[in-house]
């Protein structure tokens, strides 16, 4: 993609976000990983059967998303160049999610400022895996501060990243990886075989994305808050801490956001009721309030800005 389609599709998803009336293509690769998952289920196959199912799945789906895209483009521009450049333009705004993660952190923030913590609840487990109902408000913020940093990157940087290396045919391709991950790359028992291969490629794919956000989270810190010591506290606490997550990937911007902000991330969550100990990021400067969860939104933007402004320019050159 030239520069101005990559901005252009940067604009699109600033502007409209993901309307839920229009057709969405990670929407649909949820709905074919949901059918595919069912129907592996009700086959009771054997693990290495599992196994194999799997990693034809987690290899066969962003090929068909990368294709899919290549093929739209390509009908678009048999017809004429503008129409192949806007399809690519549209499929392109559909792979980023900084517009949709934002409006779902404001909600959780104005639920908080609003004193309605039974909605600040609703709203955190809409972008959350983990169970919500009986959280604390600081366990809300807590949650949405993780959500914010963590989909920095598989949200918003890396299909940025794929989208400028490879358009929109390979940033489909990643959300098909990403999607893949979220919904059957689990190491609950269910999923263990089944969702090994696709858990397995998303730590591949957002290998260098969540070291990049990661270190663009610690640079936005300090443009935030005008703090060279800001930024210093987060590289710090990133090198200290990024490696001591489950995931090879996650506690990389999470860490970095709680030197950041100067909390602390991680600890004790509930999923399906079973209780999930994390080790903890970062060092409790002060305690975890709803004007954290806004803050984290302004680096997390922030970074998303430098993400744009510097790949940008070195397409332009």
């Amino acid at each position: 993609m030239t520069p101005m389609e990559v901005v252009a599709a940067c604009a699109l998803d600033a502007a409209i976000g993901d309307p839920r009336v229009l057709p969405h293509p990670v929407r649909w690769m949820g709905s074919f990983i949901a059918y595919v998952h069912g129907q592996v289920r009700s086959s009771r196959l054997r693990p290495r059967a599992l196994r194999a199912a799997g990693a034809l799945l987690a290899l066969g789906l962003p090929v068909t998303a990368y294709m899919f895209g290549w093929a739209s483009i390509a009908a678009g521009t048999a017809i004429h160049d503008w129409v192949g450049q806007g399809i690519g333009i549209c499929l392109a705004s559909t792979t980023l999610a900084w517009r949709d993660l934002i409006d779902h952190v404001r909600a959780v923030s104005a639920a908080l400022k609003a004193g309605s913590l039974e909605r600040a609840r609703q709203t955190v487990g809409l972008i959350v895996g983990r169970d919500t109902g009986h959280l604390s408000e600081e366990d809300v913020v807590r949650a949405a501060v993780e959500t914010t940093a963590e989909s920095a990157c598989d949200g918003v940087i890396a299909p940025f990243l794929f989208l400028v290396i490879g358009g929109a045919p390979l940033a489909l391709a990643y959300k098909a990886v990403s999607t893949l991950d979220s919904m059957v790359g689990h190491r609950e028992e269910e999923y263990r075989d089944f969702g090994w291969a696709s858990a397995r490629l998303d730590d591949l794919a957002n290998w260098i994305p969540a070291r990049l956000t990661a270190w663009l989270i610690a640079v936005a810190s300090g443009l935030v808050f005008f703090s060279a010591k800001a930024m210093k506290r987060s590289g710090v606490i990133l090198l200290r801490d990024g490696h001591k997550h489950p995931s090879p990937n996650s506690g990389r911007p999470e860490a970095a956001m709680a030197g950041a902000l100067g909390v602390q991330l991680g600890g004790v969550n509930y999923y399906g009721g079973r209780r999930a100990e994390r080790p903890v990021l970062g060092d409790a400067e002060g305690v975890l309030s709803m004007r954290h969860v806004d803050r984290a939104a302004s680096i997390m933007t922030v970074a998303y800005l430098i993400a744009i402004v510097g790949l940008v320019r070195f397409l332009w050159r």
